[in-house]
């Protein structure tokens, strides 16, 4: 069999990967529903096509590639590569390819040794080790900070070995999003997370039609606060892979959560305005407690008293050196990526949401609690989404 022949049929096969990741090049996002039955149909034509020569290992990868283009499992993509890598220990590509069906088998050890066990540096195996040791169970936190750790340090060295890869940096996007919510929720490692998604959809066109990095991204947005961009990545996810319920379940909850807190602020919770009278009559600076003392320590390291503001006096960002002062009027639970809400009423009646993160599952305010917050983080949001509107300070 000629070497051109040889080359004519992997070629075959990297067409097949062309139209499964380039789909939304030449199809409308509404033909997304069909992507994975074209896909299919795609795969058979080029099975059809490759004449498997038994016992050579360059003829049982691209039938193994060819079959491992589907999205689930195929116990006869892991049979062709298996013997591939039997007869050529070298095929970098066949343990790969191995590795990705050990991890779509939920073989995480299996896929992480056939990473390893491509034995040079390249790109594909660096990005899906990446992948593999973010998911790879750990003994305690501390060992899985070091897998999610060692997780970026994979992804970076997939991207220096081709930095105009767009998969190689939305797997090092998704490496700094486990970063992020592993080490501390630092915003450095979360502006490091969003860099890397623009620069692979800059790079590489196919990438913005990849659901998963408009999911994750979102998944980070909504984290930030950053709701509009959140809902939009949610609708974009559910758009390019309908089949996927995750997508719409999260664009729904978020929506859902915001209308609530739209409602509850426009209505002070629903206080009656006897009761709300009643319970700012007796709100005072003594209230402030520590706060009030020129020794407090503020969580931005400013030393000295903090003077009582209005919510209405805020401004937007950090407020230095004062405190904001209320009483609860309303409160709900944190559901998957949700802070803590609540809602606060000042001596002026003026409500405003307050969002608290990392807090014990046992921590909570009850309506009618005092509340002071040092030095507040204030942001005012205007979301308007499918004809629908939230607003929230």
């Amino acid at each position: 069999m000629s070497v051109s022949c040889l080359l004519s049929r992997q070629e075959l096969v990297d067409v097949l990967y062309k139209f499964r990741d380039c789909y939304f090049e030449t199809h409308s996002v509404e033909d997304a529903g069909r992507k994975h039955s074209d896909v299919a149909e795609e795969m058979a034509r080029a099975l059809k096509k490759l004449e498997e020569k038994e016992g050579k290992a360059e003829f049982l990868l691209q039938k193994g590639r060819c079959l491992n283009v589907a999205p689930d499992f195929s116990a006869a993509a892991e049979e062709c590569l298996s013997r591939a890598v039997k007869l050529e220990p070298g095929l970098v590509e066949g343990w790969n390819t191995l590795g990705e069906q050990y991890w779509k088998k939920g073989d995480l050890i299996g896929a992480k040794n056939c990473f390893t066990g491509a034995l040079h540096k390249n790109k594909v195996s660096l990005r899906n080790l990446s992948m593999v040791l973010r998911q790879l169970p750990a003994a305690d936190n501390d060992a899985h900070g070091k897998q999610v750790l060692e997780s970026v340090d994979m992804a970076r060295q997939a991207v220096q070995l081709d930095v105009k890869d767009g998969t190689s940096w939305y797997i090092l996007g998704n490496a700094y999003v486990s970063l992020f919510f592993t080490c501390g929720q630092n915003p450095q490692l979360s502006q490091q997370a969003l860099s890397a998604y623009t620069q692979s959809e800059t790079v590489d066109r196919a990438a913005s039609c990849y659901p998963e990095l408009h999911f994750n991204r979102s998944t980070l947005f909504q984290y930030e606060e950053m709701y509009g961009s959140a809902l939009a990545g949610y609708s974009r996810a559910a758009e390019l892979d309908p089949g996927w319920k995750e997508p719409p379940e999260r664009e729904k909850q978020l929506l859902e959560y915001l209308e609530k807190v739209t409602e509850l602020l426009q209505n002070k919770g629903k206080v009656k305005a006897r009761r709300l009278r009643t319970m700012l009559s007796n709100l005072n600076t003594s209230a402030l407690g520590p706060c009030s003392s020129p020794q407090f320590r503020s969580p931005a390291g400013r030393v000295g008293s903090l003077e009582p503001r209005t919510l209405s006096s805020l401004t937007h960002g950090h407020n230095a050196g004062v405190a904001a002062l209320g009483k609860v009027v309303f409160s709900l639970a944190s559901e998957g990526r949700m802070a803590f809400t609540f809602g606060m009423v000042d001596s002026e009646e003026t409500c405003i949401v307050v969002m608290v993160y990392n807090t014990a599952d046992s921590w909570g305010v009850l309506i009618g609690d005092s509340v002071v917050i040092p030095e507040p983080q204030v942001k005012r949001h205007s979301i308007t989404h499918k004809d629908k509107q939230a607003w929230q300070r």
